[in-house]
């Protein structure tokens, strides 16, 4: 414990400030997707980034990377979609053990609807609370702690 580097106070205000705020940002927005749209955050963001890609189809493994989520945390969400008929899987070709994650159009259509009122619930949460150089600094810091924890693997 003589090597151990212990939090000063500005230090712990910090840490304890982003663990506060982390947390009630994320149950506020996860609340609120699923009163909008019976959507969890996690299924949200899913749906985002199965839009944003080539027709709009993911591999499994790339989408689990992509969030941050485990494979099995991943199939679990895809499962709950897929039933939602928002989310189909397809093989992949050229490799048996291979499968994406396809969004379908009822999909499409359900994160159009989700999104106004997700984007508002963000900026009511986060970004309109934040000064411009806030938001930068934010943007910075995390984004480090992000680069160097994926490095880390």
């Amino acid at each position: 414990m003589a090597g151990t580097r212990w939090l000063d106070d500005r230090e712990m205000r910090a840490w304890r400030a982003f663990l506060a705020a982390s947390a009630l940002v994320n149950r506020h927005l996860d609340q609120q997707l699923k009163d909008d749209s019976g959507l969890s955050h996690p299924q949200y963001e899913i749906l985002v980034r199965l839009s944003a890609a080539p027709d709009r189809e993911l591999r499994m493994t790339e989408l689990a990377n992509g969030l941050i989520n485990s494979k099995s945390g991943l199939t679990y969400q895809v499962t709950q979609l897929e039933k939602a008929g928002l989310v189909r899987r397809r093989s992949c070709p050229s490799d048996v053990r291979g499968v994406f994650a396809v969004l379908t159009e009822a999909g499409l259509a359900r994160l159009e609807e989700a999104a106004p009122g997700h984007v508002t619930a963000v900026r009511e949460a986060l970004i309109d609370v934040l000064t411009p150089e806030q938001l930068d600094a934010i943007a910075a810091g995390l984004g480090e702690v992000g680069d160097r924890l994926r490095a880390q693997g």
